[in-house]
Order: structure tokens, then C-alpha cells, then sequence
């Protein structure tokens, strides 16, 4: 008889080793192709001369923008950024909204998460996205920089990944602020001093523009020139510092999809209340014609509180592109601009139904998302 050859203990341990190793590397190679960056921004604080209302002066800026600049990722993407100081202000940079998994201290609230960063001194910021994609902003977290130090931060869906809703055409962030004649730090100073409410804003601003329905803004107004019968996906922020803002597009309806970087049920709505240091991505369908007219978007405070606080309005400019080509209608032609008829400023009952319209969006894509 012939003798039979067994593999040893040890060959079977090394075949069986090989084996699991690679059961484990398969899945991993496979979603490679899903799997985050690195993203690496660099943020120079400085001071920038501005003017608006009339009123120049310098204020603190991120890389002499106002407002600040983009950081865009995909949901999964790891966010680097080395913020520098060059002035004389101590600051540090909060990612309002972003789930700090294990990097509470990218977090940026001064004296909590961090010593504010000194004049010559630098922090980088390291974090990454997980589970949440949409809109969200970051902003000073010291004092009352964050009046002129805020940007928006736009999450995409991760590579292959689709929206819950069609493609837009386009995508534009509208943020909403505040514009102060005044030194923001001598306001808060003097506050504090006295015991009183601080000042309020002269103007609010969108995308930093007061708009014309403020004196000596006719040319600091913000445009955003369309198409007919687009879909855009307006990213809004508000950047203001206390109040809540109402907010519509005359004779446009639009259809809320996202709130804080969740996807929610999309409902439709003429006016939208928008909260501060709050998100909301929404969706506006243009007329399908050319409509022979202009439109304003304005903003204004929803207030029922007793303090003092900036009864104006803030207005931009939706006008449509002439036919086919790229100049805008109001540059070839005068149109009528039509004004949208907001709530009052006290109007709980349109707050309250408007806000019992928000509800989670349970179906397969956000699961699989999570």
C-alpha cells in the first residue's frame, strides 16, 4: 500500500489565515470607490475694508471674503483646515451642525472645545463627514465676530449617490446676515457694561448684500439670474445673529427638501421661516416661459419678544435670462419687479403650522445612507 501525505497542523492554520484574510479584504476593495477624502482648506483671518449703506469699515474676514468662502465635501470626506490668525481679535471657527465623532476638539467654541487661537498663531481643524449630507455653515465662535466671519458648508452625497429628489440644474447658498455701521465688539462691549440689549443691525444683508430696499444699496443688491423652467436648489442659511427670518420669492412657490443636513418630507411652501444659525435646502422651479418680469426674494425678522430688534427688510433680485442668451432681463430690457407679501412680524400661527410640516424622510435611500 502507499503511504497518504497529510498537510500539517500549521499548513492548515496558514491556508485557513489566508482565507479569512482575504474574506475581509473583499468588501473593503469593493467599496473603495465609496470611500471618503481628504479635503484641506487653508483660512486666513484678516482685516478687509467694506462698504455698505454708505458706512465704510474694516472688518474681520476669512481670506478678505465677506461672506467668508466655501468648503465643500461628500458626506465621508475628511475636512482639513488650517485657520491663521493676522489680527489683532482672538477667534477660533465653529462647524455649526457637523456630528463631531471623536473630534470634539475640531468642535471650535472658545474656552470649550479650545483656547482661541492668538494674533500670529494658527489651528487646523481636522474632522470628518459622517452620516449627514445637505447644507450646513461654519462661523466665529468668539465674541461677535461671527456678525462678519461665517461661510457656508455644502455636503454632497457621497460618489454615486443620488438625491431624493430630481438632479437640479443648479445649486446656489443664500445666506442671510446682519450688516452693523458700528464696531460689533464696541456694540457687545457696551452692552455688557450697561446691562441693556445690545444695538441692533442696520441692515439685513443676503449673501452680504442689504439690497435696495435700504438707502444707498441700489447697487449692493444681490441677483441670481435664471433660466425658465429650471429646477435650482437653493442652499439658505441664516448667518444672522438672533432673529428668526421669514423668507419668499414673489410669485414663486418653493419646495422644502432638507433642514440641518437631513432630508426630510418635501412639502411646498410660498414663505418659509428660517431660524438662526438654521439650514434649509429648497427647491425653485422657474416659470416655463419667459415671464416679461422681475422678482424680488426678501427677508424679514419674525419677533414676539419685548426687546428691540431690526424692524427692516432685506431683498435680492430673481430675474430671468432674455431667451437663450446669457445677459439677464433688467440688463436689456425694464420689467416690472413684483414684491412678495410676507407674514407680519409676530405671526406665531404661521411659525407654528409651518414648523409642524417638518417630518423625517423613511424611505430606502436614507437608510441605505445611514
Amino acid at each position: 500500500m502507499g503511504s497518504s501525505i497529510l498537510p500539517s497542523p500549521l499548513s492548515v492554520r496558514v491556508v485557513l489565515l489566508f482565507a479569512l484574510t482575504t474574506l475581509f479584504l473583499l468588501p473593503v476593495r469593493a467599496n473603495s470607490k465609496h470611500a471618503g477624502i481628504a479635503r484641506h482648506y487653508r483660512f486666513n483671518i484678516r482685516l478687509q475694508s467694506v462698504t455698505r449703506l454708505c458706512h465704510s469699515r474694516s472688518i474681520v474676514t476669512v481670506n478678505g471674503q465677506f461672506p467668508g468662502p466655501r468648503i465643500i465635501a461628500r458626506e465621508g470626506d475628511r475636512v482639513v483646515v488650517k485657520v491663521v490668525n493676522h489680527v489683532q481679535n482672538k477667534v477660533t471657527i465653529h462647524w455649526h451642525g457637523v456630528r463631531q465623532l471623536r473630534s470634539g476638539w475640531a468642535h471650535g467654541p472658545a474656552y470649550v472645545t479650545q483656547c482661541p487661537i492668538q494674533t500670529g498663531q494658527s489651528y487646523t481643524y481636522n474632522f470628518t463627514i459622517t452620516g449627514q449630507r445637505g447644507t450646513l455653515f461654519w462661523h466665529a465662535h468668539i465674541s461677535w465676530l461671527r456678525v462678519t466671519v461665517y461661510g457656508p458648508l455644502i455636503i454632497l452625497p457621497k460618489q454615486g449617490v443620488p438625491y431624493p429628489f430630481a438632479k437640479p440644474y443648479k445649486e446656489v447658498p443664500i445666506i442671510f446676515g446682519e450688516w452693523l455701521n458700528t464696531d460689533t465688539e464696541a456694540i457687545i462691549s457696551q452692552a455688557l457694561q450697561t446691562g441693556g440689549g445690545p444695538n441692533v443691525s442696520d441692515a439685513y444683508t443676503i449673501n452680504g448684500l442689504p439690497g435696495p430696499l435700504y438707502n444707498c444699496s441700489a447697487k449692493d443688491t444681490f441677483k441670481l439670474s435664471v433660466k425658465p423652467g429650471k429646477t435650482y436648489l437653493l442652499r439658505l442659511i441664516n448667518a444672522a445673529l438672533n432673529d428668526e427670518l421669514f423668507f419668499s420669492i414673489a410669485n414663486h412657490t418653493l419646495t422644502v427638501v432638507e433642514a440641518d443636513a437631513t432630508y426630510i418630507k418635501p412639502f411646498q411652501a410660498e414663505t418659509i421661516l428660517i431660524t438662526p444659525r438654521q439650514t434649509t435646502n429648497v427647491l425653485l422651479r422657474t416659470k416655463p416661459h419667459f415671464p416679461s418680469a422681475s422678482f424680488l426674494m426678501a427677508a424679514r425678522p419674525y419677533v414676539t419678544g419685548p426687546g428691540t430688534f431690526d424692524n427692516s427688510t432685506t431683498a435680492g433680485i430673481l430675474e430671468y435670462q432674455l431667451n437663450n442668451s446669457s445677459s439677464s432681463s433688467s440688463s436689456t430690457i425694464k420689467l416690472p419687479l413684483f414684491r412678495p407679501t410676507l407674514p407680519p412680524l409676530n405671526d406665531t400661527s404661521f411659525a407654528a403650522n409651518f414648523t409642524k410640516r417638518f417630518h423625517s424622510l423613511a424611505n430606502a435611500i436614507v437608510g441605505h445612507l445611514f
